[in-house]
């Protein structure tokens, strides 16, 4: 859509002042640099700013802030470009991408790390091996940690240490009124508790403190069973997670095989005593044992590695549809919805996941972080990817049927992460009886409301 006349004048006014006060390319508006600056990963989406300014600097993320705001620009914060729905790139205005913020400096005494906003999992996962050291981070090692962190943060350690955003000590952020603000437990605390769930809505997170774990191996890897074998080994996965320590969280969901058959993935990991871990008796290689395993592939490795290797799985690029609920356990209901449609994904690159969330995360309070869904549960992550060359209406409407399915069995609500626009009936319940608070806290600090990474009903 053509902009008007006055928009184009502020497009062409912000660039002027925004090209005049920075480095040379810095500021993309065209060409290569704003090319990378808008590709995600999930490639369908269409939103396209006027300009991009990579941050090198909190001083440039003001600088991008105050700019909008004089010119009236709609304003998005870009970290490693992971959020389906596209919320990364503001359409016809600026985006601040911040991956050259991406430093991480360790400090082992104390077992935390300052990471900048535009950092990986992968880049802070490697700063603390260093020190053999690690961080809760997600599953893909190519996804932001602030992105991560600020939605909540399901990973493979959340047993042991809690969320993503469970392990938030500090933030440097730049509020919509342009000004640097320091939040921790003694300073701003209110913007703490609302950064540790509650989205990246309240500003801009230009660096993290974040607690570290001392975990020098997991024990971790692949089981793959026919899906013939699917309900048998999910009952068996059910009651494997009902009795998991702390140490061990066991992903499962249905992917496609190498021949392009539906398969059922189990993937655990354990991060306790790695004798424990490689005990062919032991709770973790019992898993290679629920049935009949086309594949089992269990083995201690740095978790840094294991997260890195990852990212294959999900190529960048491909267009994606995501759908996510989140259900009490594996019961017999679930198993049906899980059957049914994971023994039909509509393309290879397609699957259904569910997250483990126990023990350490379940352990605190509900009202003491912005993310309230604090019982054991399943979060489903319903994933549809299709080539760009192919329609997707196909693998939209499987998506959507898997995600209704679900829904009769599942919480109100769903992870703030993964929802898009589109969720109406469970953005509302999303942060649950935290909501009053969250939306005081956002009066507070962004009564414009700039910034909407994740959704936060406001009315």
């Amino acid at each position: 859509m053509p902009h008007s006349p006055d928009h184009a004048r502020s497009i062409a006014e912000a660039h002027r002042v925004l090209r005049t006060s920075l480095r040379a390319g810095q500021v993309h508006a065209s060409g290569p640099g704003y090319a990378d600056g808008v590709a995600l990963w999930n490639g369908a989406v269409k939103h396209r700013p006027a300009i991009v300014l990579a941050c090198t600097s909190p001083d440039d993320v003001v600088l991008g802030v105050r700019t909008a705001r004089e010119f009236g620009l709609p304003l998005s914060v870009r970290g490693r470009g992971h959020d389906y729905a596209g919320r990364a790139l503001a359409d016809g205005g600026l985006t601040l991408d911040l991956r050259p913020l991406n430093e991480v400096r360790v400090d082992p005494r104390s077992a935390t790390a300052e990471v900048g906003g535009g950092a990986s999992a992968d880049d802070l996962l490697a700063a603390a091996g260093e020190h053999g050291l690690v961080a809760a981070t997600g599953t893909i090692g190519t996804v932001g940690v602030a992105g991560l962190t600020l939605g909540g943060g399901y990973g493979p350690l959340a047993g042991r240490a809690g969320l993503a955003a469970d392990n938030l000590l500090a933030a440097e952020l730049v509020t919509a009124d342009g000004k640097i603000v320091r939040t921790d437990a003694d300073n701003e605390p209110d913007l703490l508790w609302a950064l540790r769930g509650g989205g990246g809505n309240f500003g801009v997170v230009t660096s993290m403190t974040v607690r570290l774990h001392a975990v020098p191996a997991v024990v971790t890897g692949m089981v793959l069973y026919p899906w013939r074998q699917a309900r048998p080994v999910l009952d068996r996965v059910r009651e494997a997670q009902q009795d998991s320590p702390d140490d061990l969280t066991i992903q499962v969901g249905a992917i496609a095989a190498p021949d392009g058959s539906p398969a059922l993935l189990v993937l655990p990991t354990w991060s306790g005593d790695l004798a424990t871990g490689e005990d062919p008796s032991g709770p973790v290689q019992a898993l290679a044992r629920l049935g009949d395993p086309l594949l089992a592939q269990l083995a201690a490795a740095p978790y840094a590695a294991t997260i890195a290797a990852r990212a294959a799985m999900f190529p960048d690029g491909r267009h994606v549809t995501l759908r996510t609920r989140s259900v009490p356990a594996l019961g017999e209901d679930v198993i049906d919805v899980v059957e049914r449609f994971g023994g039909r994904l509509p393309t290879p690159l397609s699957g259904i996941t569910l997250h483990h969330f126990h023990g350490a995360a379940t352990r605190i309070p509900a009202a003491d972080t912005a993310f309230a869904l604090r019982e054991p549960h399943l979060m489903a992550e319903i994933i549809g990817i299709h080539e760009a060359a192919e329609s997707g209406e196909h693998v939209r409407s499987w998506a959507d049927a898997a995600s209704a399915a679900l829904a009769e069995h599942a919480f109100p609500g769903g992870y703030a992460n993964l929802l898009g626009p589109e969720a109406t009936d469970q953005i509302p319940h999303v942060h649950g009886d935290n909501l009053p608070r969250l939306r005081r806290i956002k009066a507070a600090v962004d009564s414009d409301g700039v910034f909407s990474a994740t959704p936060l009903p406001m009315a």
